[in-house]
């Protein structure tokens, strides 16, 4: 009876102390995502009490567009990309997300569905917050029914440039703008998943047209090709291309 209980308190001692590095690493986590920065440490601490570690591997799909939603999703490290698919399976990428990203908020405070499919891009390790449980903390913790407000309202301003983006702008134009968009002082450094298949399903069009283009700013002196980087060469130039309507 002593071993018994012996082995019943080492079983409970090790689920504590799984639990408390379970949090410890939560914790750690949402301090480094730029997502929840303004949290007070007490409004934190209750997120991290509730969030799971999922780990998922290159080309792994998260979830589907049109299932019921888990939670929210905070990346700690690796890159993944949102999309819709068409009728015919044509794939419209509406969003990359990297470290430090959040997504999933719509599903969460709407009918409970995700509106996109998510699936990771290489190695990915992300936390979720269970649905009914961020409700209950948005409840409790104003601070954080704000936060969440706001970032929803950052998503809806990068929509309506990205509806803007593909109704009003030539493929050469979007391809433009992005540019501008991804460099650092003059230099556009490509993630290893960055194919020309990835691009050109961000923008509405098909990798030999934005095959095309990039050749053609490079013939024109506007930017510089090489295999992992673009370099800018002509901001100005550029910026023009970006201001191409249809």
């Amino acid at each position: 009876m002593a071993r018994i209980a012996r082995n019943t308190l080492l079983g409970i001692l090790v689920k504590v102390m799984t639990e408390i590095g379970t949090f410890s690493k939560a914790f750690q986590a949402l301090l480094s995502v730029s997502y929840f920065n303004g949290l007070d440490l007490t409004t934190l601490r209750a997120v991290a009490s509730v969030a799971v570690r999922q780990k998922y591997e290159e080309g792994q799909i998260v979830f589907m567009d049109g299932e019921p939603c888990l939670g929210l999703y905070l990346v700690q490290d690796g890159w993944l990309k949102g999309y819709k698919l068409s009728p015919t399976g044509r794939e419209q990428v509406i969003r990359f997300l990297g470290p430090g990203d959040a997504f999933n908020e719509v599903g969460v405070l709407a009918e409970g569905k995700n509106l996109v499919t998510v699936q990771t891009l290489e190695p990915s390790t992300v936390w979720v917050i269970q649905r009914e449980a961020l409700l209950q903390l948005m409840e409790a913790f104003p601070q954080l029914c704000r936060l969440i407000s706001q970032n929803l309202a950052k998503r809806v301003y990068h929509l309506m440039s990205l509806i803007e983006d593909l109704s009003l702008r030539t493929v050469e134009g979007r391809l433009a703008r992005l540019l501008l968009d991804q460099s650092s002082e003059g230099i556009i450094n490509h993630q290893r998943w960055a194919t020309q298949a990835e691009i050109a399903a961000q923008l509405g069009s098909v990798p030999g047209v934005i095959n095309r283009i990039l050749h053609s700013l490079a013939d024109e002196g506007l930017i510089q090709i090489e295999r992992h980087r673009i370099y800018i060469l002509n901001r100005q130039g550029l910026e023009t291309k970006a201001l191409c309507g249809d």
